[in-house]
């Protein structure tokens, strides 16, 4: 895969370097990631009986959208490498503080859901951060092969991620299986130093003497003053809204309440989605995606309801790993597309700020995971993935009818 990345044309030396680094810097700090929302999501679910607390604790790890415009206008400033370094220093922070309070004796569910608060202040940020470096590192040309392999760095990091956390919070308890999230937090920050900070090619723009809201106010009417780019953010809304929640939160119930399995169970349904999603990075790598990129993007994301509407039905969990790894798939090509149009269409000047609003997309996911919350503890699992596929559906369409021109090339 490196390989190919090499060939690319026009590209120097330190960007080849840097994104050597990124790459296993990325994935250590997503195998953590997987490894503890699915060790902490059954301990919460287990600790309180309640599929609202784990969708609060779901939710938790997001709050950071609402900051992250702001950490936009900051990695614009003092570079996106530098900020993955601080925001990945307080996950080790944070980490080793859950560890040793289980150590203690003392940890219970309203200590994970206060430390899951404070992860989710940098979370939404480090996303989007390690997107906007591969666009300061790799050429247009590159960007869908670039992050095509991204995406596959996360997509092996969950699957490795939730059979190695659910194996080992069954056979050691959370706090041995702690140790492990924190040494992969410790390594990933370690490989992050070592990225090269990229050349800025733009520095009159960017070292014209203005405060913080100034910038940020650029970044937002920016974004409001290009099309393609205001369609995809709502489109980003939506599918946060209505179709990662699924996913990205609520599996634990699937696990426990739909199919009555345990947390090994929980891991197989975790890992099915993400080898679904591998899938769908290996192709988005490979090729270089699509002409009509698109187009592709939209028939994706149109693809991932319609796998959420038949996955809301099923009660055996067989049936339930083969439509995840078909969601998984869909939902990886969809995003990737996105990402590439977004950054191809977004000066270098304006993309942190553009990423950080970006971000603000991903709050429609807590607010999703809690309605989702509401109305699986009032009328059930099935009429809840129903409404909120069909609607998905249908918005989308709607979306798609406005910016036919922005979307559907």
């Amino acid at each position: 895969m490196l390989s190919r990345l090499d060939s690319a044309p026009a590209l120097a030396p330190f960007r080849i370097r840097s994104y050597r680094f990124q790459w296993p810097a990325d994935m250590l700090t997503s195998w953590a990631f997987e490894m503890e929302t699915l060790i902490l999501g059954w301990y919460v679910l287990v600790e309180t009986g309640s599929v609202l607390w784990l969708t609060v604790f779901g939710s938790l790890q997001y709050v950071g959208t609402l900051i992250a415009p702001l950490i936009g206008v900051i990695a614009d400033r003092i570079g996106r490498r530098a900020l993955l370094a601080y925001t990945r220093s307080a996950y080790v922070v944070l980490a080793a503080t859950l560890m040793i309070l289980a150590f203690a004796g003392v940890l219970n569910a309203w200590w994970v859901l206060v430390i899951a608060f404070f992860a989710g202040l940098f979370r939404p940020s480090d996303w989007s951060m390690r997107n906007a470096l591969i666009g300061d590192t790799m050429p247009p040309g590159a960007l869908a092969a670039a992050m095509g392999l991204n995406r596959m760095t996360w997509d092996t990091a969950r699957i490795a991620g939730a059979l190695a956390g659910a194996g080992l919070f069954a056979a050691l308890g959370i706090g041995p299986a702690y140790i492990f999230v924190t040494v992969f937090y410790i390594v990933g920050l370690m490989l992050t130093l070592q990225v090269s900070a990229p050349v800025r090619r733009d520095t009159e723009q960017i070292s014209a003497p203005s405060g913080a809201w100034h910038e940020l106010k650029e970044g937002i009417v920016f974004v409001w003053q290009s099309p393609t780019v205001f369609a995809l953010m709502i489109l980003a809304f939506l599918v946060n809204l209505l179709a990662f929640p699924v996913t990205m939160g609520l599996l634990p119930h699937v696990a426990k309440e739909v199919y009555v399995i345990d947390e090994i169970g929980l891991g197989h349904l975790v890992a099915a989605f993400a080898a679904g999603s591998l899938v769908g990075s290996i192709v988005m790598t490979i090729t270089g995606g699509p002409v009509r990129v698109g187009k592709f993007m939209v028939l994706s994301i149109i693809a991932w309801y319609l796998g959420i509407l038949v996955f809301g039905v099923q009660d055996a969990k067989l049936p339930g790993i083969i439509l995840l790894m078909i969601i998984g798939a869909a939902q990886n090509i969809g995003m990737i597309a996105l990402a590439v149009i977004l950054l191809r269409v977004t000066p270098e000047a304006f993309r942190g700020r553009v990423m950080g609003v970006r971000i603000l997309a991903v709050y429609g996911l807590p607010t999703g995971l809690l309605g989702y919350g509401f109305i699986i503890e009032f009328f059930g699992f099935v009429p809840a993935m129903t409404i909120g596929s069909i609607v998905g559906l249908a918005l989308t369409g709607l979306i798609v009818a406005r910016w036919r021109r922005e979307l559907w090339t």
